[in-house]
């Protein structure tokens, strides 16, 4: 019933602690010590001990099991701990297993947390290499053996499709990619700090697979991100002033697929994002208009133009006018493309600073930001409100 009622879990739970390690290239430490590191920073944060964690939330594709960390970290008894599915597509979902926990009374502090050496270790940006028999893998069976083995090649499918349907040219990437860059330029938590990118930069960017360039590929990265939550009454006595998790979300459409969906009726959006943009309107209450910032998952380009259509912010092909207007403040800490790949995660961490005031790039009265998860999979969303 939830895809035609409003839920009843926004306004339960808040966000109280975010933490990261560094983001880099070549971490030289394990998996498991950058999860450790990140959850501890962001209990730090949030003014709570791991005595105070009884859940754990992280996704699948992860190397550093729920009990493991909590047994690195110093985290006792655990009455609630969940990984889920579909890689990005699970970020914003981790958020909302660790509030359905709290609001449910399972777990009274969830952590949830993502760390990979994706760039000195294994690279999803290498393609795929060997799966076991599976239904997915069967799935993958229809595009692999002509050559469609990258994400980036899975997608360049449907930014094709969207530039010829509204008689685009690949410009149209290039407006999230200098924005992007732009935000990251002034982080210094960023990788690309101080290394804006102008249209003329993203259009002299090798071709990875036609339409997609070099700088229309979010990094490869190093590192991990923890993210904590609590009910918003207890929220309310620790240190930080609480990032109301006031709606969230998630998504599969109609034949979704793993990256691969391309028997849809129109390649041209993301159906699994629309379910997840009804869900987070409806409970709500608000409106695109009433959003202050959003920071949209961007593993590649199109698909922050395809997010931007299906949340309603602009009509269908107008995404790259409505970036290069700066109409909305988009990923404001540099995304993935600028920051940090940390499947998502760090994005959340952002609208929990724009909520808080702290982030490097504020943006002055930002009260209500949405949060998105990886697009052309099963995917999730937040919107992340102050408390007032």
């Amino acid at each position: 019933m939830s895809v035609r009622v409003r839920d009843a879990l926004g306004g339960r739970a808040a966000v109280v602690g975010i933490g990261a390690t560094e983001f880099s290239k070549d971490s030289g430490r394990s998996e498991l010590r950058l999860a450790v590191e990140a959850v501890r920073a962001a209990l730090e944060d949030a003014g709570l001990t791991p005595g105070d964690v009884d859940g754990m939330v992280t996704f699948t594709m992860d190397t550093s099991p729920e009990i493991t960390v909590a047994q690195a970290a110093g985290i006792g008894d655990l009455s609630f701990f969940s990984r889920i599915h579909y890689g990005g597509g699970a970020a914003c979902a981790t958020v909302q297993q660790a509030a359905l926990a709290v609001a449910t009374g399972v777990a009274e502090v969830v952590v949830c947390y993502r760390a990979f050496n994706e760039r000195s270790g294994r690279r999803f940006g290498s393609g795929v290499q060997y799966r076991e028999p599976s239904a997915e893998g069967a799935a993958l069976g229809w595009a692999l053996p002509f050559g469609l083995l990258t994400p980036a090649s899975w997608v360049a499918m449907a930014a094709q499709r969207y530039l010829h349907t509204y008689g685009l040219t690949p410009e149209a990437f290039g407006q999230v990619a200098v924005v992007d860059r732009k935000y990251a330029s002034t982080n210094p938590a960023a990788y690309f700090y101080g290394r804006p990118i102008t249209l003329a930069d993203h259009a002299a960017s090798r071709w990875i697979v036609e339409p997609l360039r070099l700088l229309d590929c979010c990094q490869e990265t190093d590192g991990g991100q923890a993210i904590v939550v609590t009910s918003l009454e207890r929220a309310r006595d620790l240190p930080n002033s609480p990032a109301v998790i006031a709606a969230a979300a998630q998504g599969a459409g109609r034949g979704q697929e793993q990256m691969t969906s391309f028997y849809r009726d129109d390649l041209a959006g993301l159906p699994e994002m629309g379910v997840v943009a009804r869900q987070l309107w409806r409970t709500s209450g608000l409106t695109p208009a009433e959003v202050d910032v959003a920071i949209l998952y961007d593993h590649f380009t199109p698909f922050v133009l395809m997010q931007l259509e299906e949340f309603g912010f602009c009509g269908k092909g107008e995404a790259a006018d409505f970036v290069a207007g700066e109409v909305l403040p988009v990923n404001t800490h540099g995304g993935q493309l600028g920051e940090a790949y940390l499947h998502g995660m760090n994005g959340i961490a952002e609208g929990v600073r724009q909520v808080r005031g702290t982030a490097v790039n504020r943006i002055p009265g930002a009260g209500r930001v949405l949060v998105t998860a990886g697009t052309g999979v099963p995917t999730s969303g937040l919107i992340l409100a102050s408390d007032d």
